[in-house]
């Protein structure tokens, strides 16, 4: 009995569907009537938003930055370029015997200054000088015999042939002569310019070949100086410029350049260059370091504190400035050091340079400015020059 009902409630609900089930089609409309609240009630403005959080953050926006500053107007700065160099002599030769012979006399000394021309060494002469002395005789003798012929030949009982065949002698005799001459000269050694006697290499009584080293001589006036220049720098530099140089032994003289290279040095990328100084004293003396400057020119800049220098986001050096209140930021480039500061370009004539507190503002952002009252550069020398007066 109880099969029956459970197979007709079966059927039943197999034969339910959503179309034919009437609680379904009120539950549909019942969800949408739903929905159509909750819009319309989110679209009657109940729904608050919350304000706007820049509001709260613009009323709690920090004062601007204060930073000082200080007025800074550039100036002409003289350009130069320096590098380290050697002082070379105007000449340094080593003397040789142009003859081989016994070594007669040194009648110089090391250390000795001597004269163009200067006998350095003698050596010996005897042969040479009998050798001359036979030559001559043969000469006197030619000149006689041609003179014979020419008087034979005028009285007409003499040849024109024979006139030349003793003229031809004698042209054969005076060369002979002047071979002797040659000869007897290369026996002494002298100073081919004036100089100083830096080294003796033989002694009397040696033996001397042709060739031999004799002396080594050497001419410190004027004394030149050599040095390297890079060749970033070969531009700013010609034959006639001015120059001065600072030596190690504490002289200072002033000199030109006499030689700027073409071509630089494949290992070092240098160009060699020579400064020529004046040395009548001979106090300089040669193979000493020494320090050589010259003009290369002029460039308007500005003298800071090394402090006021800093680095943007790109790593680029640079000055802060300020123009109307607002930071700027400018790209110099720091051409010179001195004591106390340095020398930059890349700013405008006039700058009002941050001096305090650069380092905490950015480019572009508004600061309040006060203004440094310690005197510019040349306000600085001029109150100093008062008070030596004053003194």
């Amino acid at each position: 009995m109880s099969e029956k009902p459970d197979a007709e409630r079966a059927t039943a609900r197999a034969d339910l569907t959503f179309e034919t089930d009437p609680g379904a089609a009120r539950s549909l409309w019942t969800a949408c009537a739903i929905l159509l609240a909750i819009l319309l009630w989110m679209g009657s403005g109940f729904v608050r938003t919350d304000p706007p959080a820049s509001e709260p953050a613009e009323a709690a926006a920090p004062p601007p930055s204060s930073v000082v500053v200080r007025e800074s107007v550039a100036e002409p700065v003289p350009m130069s370029f320096s590098a380290q160099g050697q002082a070379l002599p105007e000449r340094d030769t080593e003397i040789v015997t142009e003859a081989s012979g016994t070594v007669a006399s040194v009648p110089v000394s090391k250390g000795q200054v001597v004269a163009r021309g200067a006998v350095i060494a003698q050596l010996n002469a005897d042969s040479a000088e009998a050798a001359l002395a036979q030559a001559e005789e043969e000469r006197d003798r030619a000149q006689r015999e041609l003179d014979n012929a020419t008087t034979l030949r005028d009285r007409g009982v003499g040849t024109v042939d024979r006139v030349a065949e003793a003229r031809a002698t004698l042209a054969a005799a005076e060369s002979q002569v002047s071979a002797a001459r040659d000869t007897l000269d290369t026996l002494t050694v002298t100073a081919p310019f004036a100089g100083r006697i830096e080294d003796l290499m033989i002694n009397d009584g040696e033996y001397a070949a042709a060739g031999d080293p004799v002396a080594r001589l050497v001419d410190n006036h004027p004394i030149t100086v050599a040095f390297e220049i890079p060749q970033q720098n070969r531009a700013g530099i010609e034959t006639g410029s001015p120059a001065e140089v600072r030596f190690v032994t504490g002289q200072t003289r002033e000199g030109e350049v006499t030689f700027v290279g073409t071509a630089a040095s494949p290992e070092t990328r240098t160009f060699l260059a020579e400064v020529q100084v004046p040395n009548e004293d001979g106090a300089i003396l040669a193979g000493v370091s020494a320090e050589v400057t010259i003009r290369t020119g002029e460039e308007t800049a500005h003298f800071v504190d090394a402090s006021v220098v800093s680095l943007n986001p790109e790593g680029r050096t640079g000055i802060k400035t300020v123009v109307d209140g607002v930071v700027q930021f400018h790209e110099v480039d720091l051409i010179n050091a001195e004591i106390g500061g340095l020398w930059a370009t890349g700013l405008p004539e006039t700058a009002q340079i941050i001096v305090v507190g650069q380092g905490f503002v950015r480019e572009g952002e508004a600061v309040r400015v006060q203004r440094d009252d310690a005197p510019g550069r040349s306000e600085h020398a001029g109150l100093e020059e008062q008070g030596e007066a004053d003194q």
